[in-house]
């Protein structure tokens, strides 16, 4: 290998390798989920057909199944894998609403902390090209206050999680805020899903099963409502 000019013995540019290998990490990982059809797991009907099966399982596995389940999670965020929402539902269905829900919260943000992390890199500059415009929209909020901005986004997801993972990189957030920020602002949204889980995994009945869906749902449209809350305050103590 010659060190003094960047390149293996095959004359490939290693700088080249190490900016594109966690991209390719990723796409790896997602052509293996697409092509072995994991995708066709991640609905309501596969849920319902194995859901004694799994109950079973984690009634005599419960860490390990824990553990399986905060590795999944954290392997589909951290490669932007579709189905989070569904798996924060499952998570509710097959824990109940407060295990699963304190799961996927600290699954989501690992799993976000790790695409953080890899567009802290130089390949972010590439990721952040393909984001285009929403990238550049997001630039002013993150330079003006990005804690509280990314607080908000979280709050009411109304940008592609992808995408609020790389900006605060990409403008210069520290982890920690980013880590924190992510923490918080997922919880109200990632509970109430977990509650319809677990009301809609549970042995509820007609009336019941639909009043507390609604509740869930409530819940959710009381969290999209939160960073509302949020700039009303603050423009009212910048007014002051």
């Amino acid at each position: 290998m010659d060190n003094k000019s960047g390149k293996s013995g095959f004359g490939v540019d290693l700088s080249t390798v190490k900016k594109f290998a966690p991209l390719a990490v990723i796409a790896v990982i997602l052509a293996v989920g697409y092509a072995t059809g994991l995708q066709n797991y991640l609905s309501f009907d596969a849920l319902s057909e194995n859901k004694a099966l799994i109950d079973g399982f984690v009634k005599d596995n419960f860490l390990l199944a824990m553990a399986a389940y905060l590795g999944i999670y954290i392997l589909a965020v951290s490669v932007s894998f579709p189905g989070a929402s569904f798996l924060t539902i499952a998570g509710g269905a097959i824990f109940g609403w407060a295990i699963g829900g304190t799961l996927t919260v600290i699954a989501a943000t690992i799993g976000a902390s790790i695409i953080f992390l890899i567009a802290k890199t130089s390949l972010g500059d590439y990721l952040a090209e393909k984001a285009g415009p929403r990238m550049a929209k997001l630039r002013e909020g993150f330079q003006e206050d990005s804690f509280n901005y990314l607080l908000t986004i979280r709050l009411a997801p109304v940008v592609p999680f992808w995408v609020t993972n790389l900006a605060p990189a990409l403008f210069g957030m520290a982890l920690s805020r980013y880590a924190l920020a992510t923490f918080i602002g997922i919880i109200p949204g990632t509970y109430a899903y977990a509650f319809i889980g677990d009301q809609v995994g549970g042995a509820v009945e007609g009336s019941n099963l639909v009043t507390k869906v609604t509740l869930g749902l409530a819940a959710l449209a009381a969290a999209s409502v939160i960073p509302i809350v949020i700039k009303w305050v603050r423009r009212k103590k910048i007014s002051n």
